[in-house]
Order: structure tokens, then C-alpha cells, then sequence
């Protein structure tokens, strides 16, 4: 099985890092504008730095790794490379509001069939905790299903869902660590204007929100249970509880998340 990456920047080169890992370098082939970062990551990864004309001849799954404005154009200059194909590839894009019948489309040729796999990853799969968000196109056989799935197992978890939900989960897991990073910065900010070193107070707030989110995963157990859980009767987290109410902590977070999924809806168009 031979897996092409086209563009390996920030996250591009994240997943195919997360990929070799998963299935070995040896697999990897290598595409990208900058020299200097495709021969770096090649030789990191033990993997193959090549042309895009190779890489689309034999790869089995190709990860088109380029910003959404030049995706057409990109897939159209490919279309010399798959006529020469019997079998296509499975192509996997990771490009914010382009579509799966887009894909297709600007692919051509294949008399219609071309197995597609559309995802969303977050930035932590940098570090092997990320989210990938996954739809298939009604080609993608259960065989390749598995490959996929193998091939980002160290990137982090991954969830599948309709092609339709992509952005509204894009909103929570895409835009979410931009979210929590700022309640990080806010509670290391609240513990200076309390006193403690700046260091501390953010060593304290990211081993808090990492540790409760372990937490949450490990015992399954609903948010507010153990916001309970926290919060003794007239004690000083309920206290602080109710000053997040009183702001709208809450409905502002559900507000980001809409406002989020709206301006995806947007650039869509």
C-alpha cells in the first residue's frame, strides 16, 4: 500500500507524520511547492520525496493537503497522471467547505467513479490527539474504510459521520482548540491577578482542562455531573460557577460554535 501526500504544510505534514507512525515511512510518498520542507520532512519520515505525476501513478490513497482556492486547479492538472490509471486512487480532502461532488467533478474522467473521503482534523493531531472528522463517498469500500482508518490511528481519534454534519462538527472540533486555548489564557490570567507567577498559573491551567478532559473521556460521565461533583454546597466553586453564569460563559460558547458553523456556511458559497 503506497499513500501520497500533495502540500505538507502544518497540517498536511502532521497527518503524514501521524502516518508513518501508523503504517511506516517506507510507505509514504511526497509532494510539495517548498523544496526545502518536502526533502526535511521526507528524510525525518523515511519516506519518498517525489513529483506529483509518480506520486498519482502509484499511490493507493492520495492526500490532497492544498488550501480549498487552489484544489480545483490542482486536481485538474492531475487528470493527465489518472488517465493512465485502470484503478483510481482514493482521494482524501481535507479542504474547509468543498464538497465531496466538487472533488468528483474537478477529477473528471473515471466514468464517474472515484472513491472520495472528505475529512477535518484538528490542529492536536500534531501531537497525537487529535479529531478527525470523516465522510465517504458511496465508493469507498469497507477494505478501504479500514486502510484509512489504519493509516490515521496515531493521529488521534477519528469519527465518522454525513458528509452533511462536516461543518457542524468542523465548528466544534475544528475551530474548538481556539476556543479552549483562550479559556486556558483566561484562567492562567485570573490566577496572576490572584498572585501566583504567570508560569505557574499556566502550568496549572493546562494540566487542569487536559486532566478534566481525561476525565470526562475515561469515566464517560456527563460535564455536569462532575461539575457537581466540584462544587460544595456554599463553597468557592459554586461560587465561581455563578460569576460564569452571571457572564454567560455558557451561551457565549454555544455563540462562538454557531458563529463558527455560519461562516463556514458562508465560504462554502
Amino acid at each position: 500500500m503506497k499513500i501520497g501526500f500533495i502540500g505538507i504544510g502544518n497540517m498536511g505534514g502532521a497527518l503524514a507524520t501521524a502516518a508513518a507512525k501508523a503504517v511506516g515511512g517506507d510507505s509514504l510518498l511526497l509532494t510539495d511547492l517548498c523544496t526545502e520542507k518536502l526533502v526535511g520532512l521526507a528524510a525525518a519520515l523515511g519516506a519518498t520525496a517525489t513529483d506529483t505525476a509518480t506520486l498519482v501513478a502509484q499511490s493507493d490513497y492520495i492526500f490532497l493537503g492544498v488550501k480549498p482556492q487552489v484544489l480545483e486547479r490542482v486536481l485538474t492538472d492531475l487528470r493527465p497522471a489518472l488517465a493512465n490509471r485502470v484503478v483510481p486512487p482514493v482521494f482524501i480532502t481535507m479542504a474547509a467547505g468543498v464538497p465531496m461532488e466538487s472533488v468528483r467533478r474537478w477529477v473528471g474522467g473515471c466514468e464517474g467513479y472515484c472513491p472520495i473521503i472528505r475529512i477535518m482534523p484538528n490542529t492536536p493531531v500534531a501531537v497525537g490527539s487529535g479529531m478527525v472528522l470523516y465522510a465517504l463517498s458511496a465508493e469507498v469500500t469497507a477494505g478501504q474504510k479500514a486502510d484509512f482508518c489504519r493509516i490515521l490511528s496515531a493521529a488521534g481519534k477519528l469519527s465518522e459521520m454525513p458528509e452533511k454534519l462536516i461543518d457542524a462538527g468542523t465548528a466544534v472540533s475544528g475551530c474548538g482548540p481556539a476556543f479552549a486555548a483562550l479559556f486556558i489564557e483566561a484562567l492562567a490570567d485570573g490566577g496572576v491577578e490572584c498572585g501566583l507567577p504567570r508560569g505557574q498559573a499556566l502550568e496549572l491551567a493546562v494540566q487542569t482542562v487536559l486532566g478534566t478532559a481525561r476525565q470526562l473521556q475515561a469515566t464517560e460521565s456527563h460535564p455536569a455531573a462532575l461539575k457537581d461533583a466540584v462544587c460544595s454546597p456554599g463553597g468557592s466553586t459554586i461560587a465561581g460557577v455563578h460569576a460564569l453564569e452571571a457572564g454567560g460563559f455558557r451561551s457565549l460558547a454555544m455563540d462562538a460554535v454557531s458563529a463558527a458553523y455560519e461562516r463556514t456556511q458562508e465560504l462554502a458559497k
